[in-house]
Protein backbone atom coordinates (compact mmCIF):
# COMPACT_ATOMS: atom_id res chain seq x y z
CA UNK A 1 0.00 0.00 0.00
CA UNK A 2 1.57 3.36 -1.01
CA UNK A 3 2.19 5.93 2.21
CA UNK A 4 -1.18 7.61 3.65
CA UNK A 5 -1.10 11.23 1.69
CA UNK A 6 -1.97 13.73 4.62
CA UNK A 7 -3.03 17.05 3.25
CA UNK A 8 -5.39 19.79 4.51
CA UNK A 9 -6.44 23.83 4.31
CA UNK A 10 -5.37 25.82 6.95
CA UNK A 11 -7.07 29.54 8.24
CA UNK A 12 -8.84 31.30 10.69
CA UNK A 13 -11.65 30.40 10.71
CA UNK A 14 -11.55 27.51 8.74
CA UNK A 15 -15.03 25.89 9.68
CA UNK A 16 -16.67 26.88 6.05
CA UNK A 17 -14.27 25.93 4.13
CA UNK A 18 -15.66 23.55 1.22
CA UNK A 19 -12.29 22.36 0.32
CA UNK A 20 -12.64 18.87 2.38
CA UNK A 21 -15.59 18.24 1.23
CA UNK A 22 -14.23 19.25 -2.82
CA UNK A 23 -10.41 17.13 -1.63
CA UNK A 24 -11.95 14.11 0.29
CA UNK A 25 -14.49 13.35 -2.72
CA UNK A 26 -11.45 12.87 -5.46
CA UNK A 27 -9.75 11.13 -2.65
CA UNK A 28 -12.66 8.81 -2.41
CA UNK A 29 -13.17 8.59 -5.95
CA UNK A 30 -9.75 8.15 -7.40
CA UNK A 31 -8.69 5.57 -4.34
CA UNK A 32 -5.96 7.79 -3.00
CA UNK A 33 -4.66 6.22 0.32
CA UNK A 34 -5.00 10.00 2.14
CA UNK A 35 -7.14 12.50 3.59
CA UNK A 36 -7.58 16.39 3.48
CA UNK A 37 -8.07 17.96 6.97
CA UNK A 38 -9.52 21.64 7.87
CA UNK A 39 -6.92 22.74 10.21
CA UNK A 40 -7.56 26.20 12.35
CA UNK A 41 -4.89 28.09 13.10
CA UNK A 42 -4.99 31.36 14.41
CA UNK A 43 -2.55 34.10 13.16
CA UNK A 44 -0.69 34.44 16.07
CA UNK A 45 0.57 30.88 15.86
CA UNK A 46 1.21 30.44 12.03
CA UNK A 47 4.43 29.62 12.07
CA UNK A 48 4.19 27.05 15.29
CA UNK A 49 1.26 25.83 13.23
CA UNK A 50 2.72 25.08 9.88
CA UNK A 51 5.55 23.57 11.90
CA UNK A 52 3.31 20.83 13.67
CA UNK A 53 1.88 20.12 9.87
CA UNK A 54 5.62 19.37 8.71
CA UNK A 55 6.49 17.25 12.05
CA UNK A 56 3.14 15.02 11.17
CA UNK A 57 3.87 14.42 7.79
CA UNK A 58 1.96 16.23 5.89
CA UNK A 59 2.48 16.73 2.17
CA UNK A 60 1.19 19.87 1.49
CA UNK A 61 -1.93 22.05 2.31
CA UNK A 62 -3.97 24.63 0.56
CA UNK A 63 -4.11 28.92 2.79
CA UNK A 64 -6.97 30.93 2.88
CA UNK A 65 -7.89 33.74 4.60
CA UNK A 66 -6.10 35.91 6.70
CA UNK A 67 -2.90 33.45 5.93
CA UNK A 68 -2.68 33.71 2.13
CA UNK A 69 0.07 36.52 2.63
CA UNK A 70 1.82 36.02 5.51
CA UNK A 71 2.86 32.18 4.75
CA UNK A 72 4.98 34.01 1.80
CA UNK A 73 7.43 34.25 4.51
CA UNK A 74 7.39 30.57 5.60
CA UNK A 75 7.98 29.37 2.42
CA UNK A 76 11.33 28.13 1.34
CA UNK A 77 10.33 28.98 -2.75
CA UNK A 78 7.59 30.88 -4.32
CA UNK A 79 7.37 30.44 -8.12
CA UNK A 80 6.79 33.92 -10.38
CA UNK A 81 2.75 32.92 -10.29
CA UNK A 82 2.50 33.32 -6.88
CA UNK A 83 5.14 36.35 -6.40
CA UNK A 84 3.16 38.05 -9.32
CA UNK A 85 -0.24 37.89 -7.77
CA UNK A 86 1.07 38.45 -4.29
CA UNK A 87 -0.49 35.70 -2.14
CA UNK A 88 0.32 31.70 -1.63
CA UNK A 89 -2.99 29.41 -1.29
CA UNK A 90 -0.84 25.80 -2.37
CA UNK A 91 1.54 24.92 -0.94
CA UNK A 92 3.62 21.63 -0.89
CA UNK A 93 6.50 19.97 1.67
CA UNK A 94 9.65 18.64 0.51
CA UNK A 95 11.95 17.39 2.78
CA UNK A 96 10.70 20.06 5.39
CA UNK A 97 10.00 22.88 2.98
CA UNK A 98 7.41 24.90 2.12
CA UNK A 99 7.23 25.52 -1.63
CA UNK A 100 4.14 27.68 -2.52
CA UNK A 101 2.48 28.18 -5.63
CA UNK A 102 -1.18 29.65 -6.56
CA UNK A 103 -4.04 28.12 -7.93
CA UNK A 104 -6.66 31.65 -8.05
CA UNK A 105 -6.03 32.64 -11.43
CA UNK A 106 -6.44 29.10 -13.38
CA UNK A 107 -9.58 28.70 -10.91
CA UNK A 108 -11.00 31.79 -12.51
CA UNK A 109 -10.06 31.21 -16.19
CA UNK A 110 -10.93 28.00 -16.56
CA UNK A 111 -14.63 28.54 -15.20
CA UNK A 112 -14.90 30.97 -17.44
CA UNK A 113 -13.38 28.64 -20.31
CA UNK A 114 -15.56 25.48 -19.56
CA UNK A 115 -18.75 27.17 -18.76
CA UNK A 116 -18.75 29.77 -21.54
CA UNK A 117 -16.58 28.25 -24.24
CA UNK A 118 -17.48 30.24 -26.66
CA UNK A 119 -16.23 33.73 -24.75
CA UNK A 120 -13.33 35.72 -26.04
CA UNK A 121 -11.40 37.45 -23.85
CA UNK A 122 -9.71 39.49 -26.41
CA UNK A 123 -13.09 40.63 -27.66
CA UNK A 124 -12.97 44.00 -25.49
CA UNK A 125 -12.44 45.98 -21.94
CA UNK A 126 -13.31 43.83 -18.58
CA UNK A 127 -14.02 45.39 -15.56
CA UNK A 128 -13.27 43.89 -12.25
CA UNK A 129 -15.10 45.24 -9.12
CA UNK A 130 -13.18 44.83 -6.00
CA UNK A 131 -9.50 44.74 -5.41
CA UNK A 132 -8.60 42.26 -2.88
CA UNK A 133 -6.92 38.67 -3.79
CA UNK A 134 -9.39 37.38 -5.73
CA UNK A 135 -9.33 40.57 -8.06
CA UNK A 136 -5.12 40.28 -8.38
CA UNK A 137 -5.51 36.81 -9.23
CA UNK A 138 -8.21 37.47 -11.74
CA UNK A 139 -5.84 40.30 -13.17
CA UNK A 140 -3.36 37.68 -13.30
CA UNK A 141 -5.44 35.35 -15.13
CA UNK A 142 -7.00 38.45 -17.63
CA UNK A 143 -3.41 39.41 -18.68
CA UNK A 144 -2.55 36.21 -19.56
CA UNK A 145 -5.69 35.84 -21.71
CA UNK A 146 -4.53 39.22 -23.54
CA UNK A 147 -7.39 41.04 -22.55
CA UNK A 148 -7.43 45.07 -24.35
CA UNK A 149 -8.06 47.16 -21.14
CA UNK A 150 -8.89 46.21 -17.67
CA UNK A 151 -10.69 48.93 -15.48
CA UNK A 152 -10.35 48.01 -11.70
CA UNK A 153 -12.91 49.87 -9.02
CA UNK A 154 -13.35 49.26 -5.13
CA UNK A 155 -14.87 51.14 -2.51
CA UNK A 156 -11.56 52.19 -1.44
CA UNK A 157 -9.76 53.81 -4.43
CA UNK A 158 -6.40 53.56 -3.18
CA UNK A 159 -6.56 49.84 -3.00
CA UNK A 160 -7.41 50.15 -6.80
CA UNK A 161 -4.67 52.46 -7.27
CA UNK A 162 -2.33 50.16 -6.44
CA UNK A 163 -3.52 47.93 -8.81
CA UNK A 164 -3.09 49.96 -11.72
CA UNK A 165 -0.52 49.41 -14.39
CA UNK A 166 0.00 49.54 -18.12
CA UNK A 167 -3.17 48.23 -19.86
CA UNK A 168 -4.81 48.18 -16.06
CA UNK A 169 -6.94 51.41 -14.86
CA UNK A 170 -8.63 52.31 -11.85
CA UNK A 171 -11.47 54.41 -11.11
CA UNK A 172 -13.76 55.38 -8.38
CA UNK A 173 -16.31 53.28 -7.29
CA UNK A 174 -19.05 55.92 -8.16
CA UNK A 175 -18.57 55.72 -12.02
CA UNK A 176 -18.78 51.67 -12.09
CA UNK A 177 -21.97 52.00 -14.28
CA UNK A 178 -20.45 54.22 -16.95
CA UNK A 179 -17.54 52.08 -16.91
CA UNK A 180 -19.68 48.22 -17.78
CA UNK A 181 -21.70 50.17 -20.44
CA UNK A 182 -19.05 49.40 -23.34
CA UNK A 183 -17.21 46.34 -21.10
CA UNK A 184 -16.64 42.87 -23.05
CA UNK A 185 -16.57 41.35 -18.99
CA UNK A 186 -17.68 42.62 -15.84
CA UNK A 187 -16.64 40.45 -12.60
CA UNK A 188 -17.79 40.78 -9.20
CA UNK A 189 -14.34 39.77 -6.54
CA UNK A 190 -16.27 41.69 -3.92
CA UNK A 191 -18.36 40.41 -0.65
CA UNK A 192 -21.50 42.22 -2.15
CA UNK A 193 -24.29 40.22 -2.93
CA UNK A 194 -23.20 37.32 -0.38
CA UNK A 195 -25.46 35.72 2.36
CA UNK A 196 -25.60 38.01 4.85
CA UNK A 197 -24.17 40.98 2.94
CA UNK A 198 -25.50 44.02 1.18
CA UNK A 199 -26.41 43.70 -2.52
CA UNK A 200 -23.97 44.69 -5.30
CA UNK A 201 -25.15 48.05 -6.16
CA UNK A 202 -24.65 48.56 -9.93
CA UNK A 203 -26.89 49.28 -12.81
CA UNK A 204 -26.31 46.62 -15.92
CA UNK A 205 -29.46 47.89 -17.90
CA UNK A 206 -27.02 49.08 -20.48
CA UNK A 207 -24.34 47.44 -21.01
CA UNK A 208 -23.29 45.19 -23.98
CA UNK A 209 -26.17 42.40 -24.82
CA UNK A 210 -22.87 40.40 -25.54
CA UNK A 211 -21.29 40.96 -22.55
CA UNK A 212 -20.13 38.14 -19.83
CA UNK A 213 -20.90 38.22 -16.18
CA UNK A 214 -18.87 36.55 -13.37
CA UNK A 215 -19.77 36.68 -9.79
CA UNK A 216 -17.40 35.07 -7.76
CA UNK A 217 -19.58 34.70 -4.86
CA UNK A 218 -21.03 31.52 -5.07
CA UNK A 219 -23.00 31.48 -1.91
CA UNK A 220 -25.92 32.18 -3.13
CA UNK A 221 -24.96 30.60 -6.39
CA UNK A 222 -26.95 32.79 -8.33
CA UNK A 223 -26.48 36.56 -6.83
CA UNK A 224 -29.15 39.32 -7.62
CA UNK A 225 -26.65 40.67 -9.67
CA UNK A 226 -26.94 37.49 -11.60
CA UNK A 227 -30.74 36.88 -11.42
CA UNK A 228 -31.15 40.60 -13.20
CA UNK A 229 -28.77 39.36 -15.70
CA UNK A 230 -30.22 36.02 -16.38
CA UNK A 231 -33.83 38.12 -16.64
CA UNK A 232 -32.43 39.82 -19.50
CA UNK A 233 -30.59 37.12 -21.60
CA UNK A 234 -26.98 38.03 -20.64
CA UNK A 235 -24.36 35.61 -20.05
CA UNK A 236 -23.61 34.57 -16.75
CA UNK A 237 -20.86 32.61 -14.96
CA UNK A 238 -21.37 31.34 -11.46
CA UNK A 239 -18.67 31.47 -8.79
CA UNK A 240 -18.20 27.80 -7.88
CA UNK A 241 -16.27 26.87 -10.65
CA UNK A 242 -13.25 29.31 -9.74
CA UNK A 243 -13.35 27.03 -6.14
CA UNK A 244 -13.45 23.52 -8.10
CA UNK A 245 -11.37 24.56 -10.61
CA UNK A 246 -8.86 26.24 -8.45
CA UNK A 247 -8.83 22.91 -6.27
CA UNK A 248 -7.72 20.58 -9.17
CA UNK A 249 -4.36 21.91 -9.16
CA UNK A 250 -3.21 21.33 -5.85
CA UNK A 251 -4.80 17.98 -6.03
CA UNK A 252 -2.72 17.18 -8.73
CA UNK A 253 0.38 18.23 -6.99
CA UNK A 254 -0.02 16.32 -3.94
CA UNK A 255 -1.71 13.24 -5.42
CA UNK A 256 -0.21 13.01 -8.75
CA UNK A 257 -3.40 12.88 -10.18
CA UNK A 258 -5.86 15.33 -12.37
CA UNK A 259 -8.86 15.30 -11.08
CA UNK A 260 -13.01 15.56 -13.42
CA UNK A 261 -15.24 18.26 -12.29
CA UNK A 262 -18.57 17.07 -11.96
CA UNK A 263 -22.03 17.69 -11.62
CA UNK A 264 -22.02 15.59 -8.68
CA UNK A 265 -19.03 17.50 -6.96
CA UNK A 266 -20.58 20.82 -7.85
CA UNK A 267 -23.74 20.05 -5.84
CA UNK A 268 -21.85 18.32 -3.02
CA UNK A 269 -19.83 21.55 -2.90
CA UNK A 270 -23.37 23.56 -2.41
CA UNK A 271 -25.09 21.44 -0.29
Amino acid sequence: MTNFIKTGVIGHPISHSKSPLIHNYWIEKYGINGEYKSIDIHPDNLQSGVQKLIDEGYKGFNVTVPHKINIMDLCYEIDDLAKEIGAVNTVTIKDGKLYGTNTDAYGFAQNIKINAPNFDFKKGKAVILGAGGAAKAALYALEKEAVPEIIITNRTKEKADNLAHGIIKSIDWEQKNNAIKGANLIINTTSLGMTGKPNLDIDITKISPHALINDIVYAPLYTDLLKTAKSKNIQIVTGIGMLLYQACRGFELWNGTTPNVTKELEDLALS
